[in-house]
């Protein structure tokens, strides 16, 4: 296709590939997301008085 350049030839920041860069892109975003189930997991979960407080200061602050 002569209208879109190959992301195997363009350089990005760092002199890789936009096609390498993706692919970081993708392994990153995939281990924040498996670290952000486990983390989620180990958090408890606020009672309800938290979550009025919550609310209220919210509510105050905005």
């Amino acid at each position: 296709m002569p209208g879109k350049p190959d992301p195997d030839k363009l350089k990005g920041p760092g002199g890789m590939t936009m096609r390498q860069l993706h692919e970081l892109v993708k392994q990153s975003a995939a281990r924040n997301r498996a670290a952000g189930k486990v983390l989620n997991k180990l958090t408890p979960k606020p009672n309800r008085w938290q979550r009025f407080v919550r609310y209220v200061w919210d509510k105050k602050r905005g």
